[in-house]
């Protein structure tokens, strides 16, 4: 059943095929959003989409690469054709790649700069003349536990997502007069990049799991889908600039 929670608003979000992303899009179509889900791989995006109608909600499917501001701009403009607006964007979509950063090479640094801060910014610019146009809104960004902490091996990671933060902050001083909210979330969640990890070095994930104090990791729907539904919604509506940490403490 869908509730009503956020009926009417229509919201954009990128990497959504597959973990974090798709639990996200599964949170807010749940409570009425129409959703654009977008990523890079057009089956992955339609079978979230086809989930989405089984339940009874409305959602578009969109092939996007967000490193490349054409497939950005087209996605926000698609999703703008199919549901009349747009109310809010999930910047999520992501890649993590994991070197010693005496070892880390300029195209390593470059890829993730590229899809996860600059497809961010894509995200960001694209979507700010229709929320204008809407009154405002929300944008949803996403930063990582591993640049805060300074996680080894994730250096050109780190990079990128400490300047999501920044950028964010920027944004919200600079857009707020248009009542567009911009805040950050820094998630521990179930995910293809976290599985990889866990799988290939198990004790060095299972003892971050045991310093958690939830002593577990988060469910992608449940613990950060229903947080961004908050931040998309008005139960938040005075909050912007700021970063929440859903990493299980």
């Amino acid at each position: 059943m869908v509730g009503s929670r956020l009926d009417g608003r229509v919201v954009l979000v990128t990497g959504a095929g597959q973990g974090i992303g798709r639990g996200v899009a599964l949170a807010l179509a749940k409570e009425g959003a129409r959703v654009g889900i977008a990523g890079r791989t057009m089956a992955k995006c339609e079978a979230v989409a086809e989930e989405i109608g089984g339940l009874g909600g409305a959602a578009v499917a969109l092939e996007c690469d967000v490193a490349r501001r054409e497939h950005v701009d087209a996605a926000v403009a698609a999703t703008v054709e199919t549901f009349g607006g747009l109310d809010g964007i999930v910047n999520n979509a992501s890649t993590a790649p994991q070197k010693l950063l005496a070892e880390v090479t300029d195209d390593e640094v470059t890829e993730v700069w590229q899809i996860a801060a600059m497809g961010t910014l894509y995200g960001m610019q694209a979507a700010l003349p229709h929320l204008r146009e809407r009154g405002g809104g929300a944008i949803v960004n996403f930063g990582s536990s591993t640049a805060v902490d300074g996680n080894a091996t994730f250096g050109a990671y780190a990079m990128a997502k400490e300047a999501i933060r920044g950028l964010s902050r920027v944004a919200a001083r600079e857009w707020g007069r248009y009542n567009i909210r911009v805040n950050v979330i820094v998630p521990n969640a179930s995910s293809p990049p976290s599985e990889a990890f866990a799988a290939a070095h198990p004790d060095r994930f299972a003892r971050i799991q045991s310093m958690l104090a939830l002593r577990r990791v988060g469910d992608p729907e449940a613990d950060i889908g229903r947080a961004v539904v908050a931040l998309v919604s008005d139960d938040l509506a005075y909050l912007t600039a700021d970063t929440l940490m859903l990493t299980g403490g």
